[in-house]
């Protein structure tokens, strides 16, 4: 009786070491389960890279125009609005006119008594050179009477030139447009003093058919853009492919512009040149005095692109995790372009091309030396796409 009672005990106890046995296996599965979450990531391979350069710009009409009086005078009558076109030749502002009138009608007066006085020197004149020829007069009273003419004469091409002088005054009363464009702003109206010493302008006439954006490339972006010297100046900006001009709402402007000239000196305060491209402006779009920001495209051909949300930043280093034969992630030191689109890096070295890293939960859900379950983006996005389904039924 004792021995089936302790052949019963072992029975249980072996059943007992069983279960604990498969407790305990399970327990360890799932424990691997939950240490090797499935983790997205992404095999790197060379692409080609397409970003664009950003400048800072300042937009300018292709003439500029500042409008100032050639006369002193006040304001009488302003022509124009801001904003307006305006064609060459267009009156914009008209200036007191009555002196410069005065001025002109008294001009007139001395042209016509001047043009007396010669007549009567060349009456004179002519009834001396008779009686000279008749031997009734010396010549010498001849030669007075001719120099009195000449002296006539002179006094009336003065006096002409003196009308000349006060009409032409008597026009600059009348601004007018030197070229098509639009009118800026106008800080002075009717009554106020213009004066071509003022410094302030009346207003500013700008051509916009046709726009220059401004900006400045440094000493390290003109050799790269000459090839260290290898080409000249001239001959990389024919090279230099069409620009972009971002708007300061974030739109890019519809037309394309093209680089037009670089400046042959380097600004020794901010180490730079000034560099102009020429955009089209039909629709009257932008405006002389606006920013935006030039774009210049770059591309890099075997470039190895990933994600920025696959790094993290540490001591002021950037790493990425490499995914390791055995599933476990390593971190890697790598550096990358300055330049990028907000979205991604172009990575130029730490890693290789063909190797595996993580593009999802970096910092969260994988830590340095984590055992994870790859996953590619394609089959995360089924997975999801199969529990919406069932989640759905």
């Amino acid at each position: 009786m004792k021995a089936k009672s302790l052949s019963f005990n072992a029975f249980l106890f072996g059943i007992a070491s069983v279960g604990l046995l498969t407790s305990c296996s399970g327990s360890n599965q799932s424990q691997t389960q939950q240490q090797a979450p499935a983790i997205t990531v992404m095999t790197v391979e060379p692409t080609t890279s397409h970003l664009d350069l950003s400048y800072p710009a300042v937009i300018k009409g292709k003439t500029d125009i500042e409008i100032r009086p050639q006369a002193t005078g006040f304001i009488s009558k302003v022509c124009v609005d801001e904003g307006d076109y305006v064609r060459k030749g267009q009156t914009l502002f008209i200036l007191d006119q009555v002196q410069y009138q005065a001025a002109v009608d008294q001009a007139k007066a001395s042209v016509a008594s001047a043009q007396v006085a010669v007549d009567n020197a060349q009456i004179q004149a002519d009834n001396q050179k008779r009686l000279y020829d008749k031997n009734i007069i010396s010549e010498s009273q001849y030669i007075t009477s001719v120099n009195s003419l000449n002296q006539a004469k002179a006094q009336l091409n003065q006096a002409k030139a003196a009308l000349t002088n006060a009409e032409k005054n008597l026009s600059y009363t009348i601004v007018t447009s030197p070229s098509d464009g639009v009118v800026g702003s106008i800080p002075n109206r009717e009554g106020s003093l213009a004066s071509p010493s003022s410094a302030q302008a009346l207003t500013t006439v700008s051509d916009n058919k046709q726009l220059y954006a401004y900006f400045s490339l440094n000493e390290k972006d003109l050799l790269t853009l000459t090839n260290n010297g290898a080409q000249t100046l001239d001959e990389a900006i024919k090279q230099m492919p069409k620009v972009k001009l971002l708007l300061p709402n974030g739109d890019i402007y519809p037309y394309e512009g093209e680089i037009a000239t670089v400046s042959g000196v380097i600004n020794n305060t901010t180490g730079a040149a000034s560099v102009r491209a020429l955009f089209s402006n039909e629709n009257g779009m932008l405006r002389s005095g606006s920013t935006g920001q030039i774009l210049i495209p770059e591309d890099t051909p075997n470039a190895l692109v990933i994600p920025q949300k696959a790094t993290f930043e540490l001591q002021d280093r950037r790493y990425v995790y490499v995914v390791k034969d055995d599933n476990t992630v390593e971190q890697a030191v790598i550096t990358v372009l300055d330049n990028n689109d907000g979205k991604n890096y172009v990575v130029t070295s730490g890693i290789e091309p063909g190797q595996t890293i993580v593009i999802e939960g970096v910092g969260t859900k994988v830590k340095n030396g984590s055992a994870i379950t790859p996953v590619t983006a394609e089959q995360a996005a089924a997975a999801a796409a199969q529990q919406q389904q069932q989640q759905a039924q």
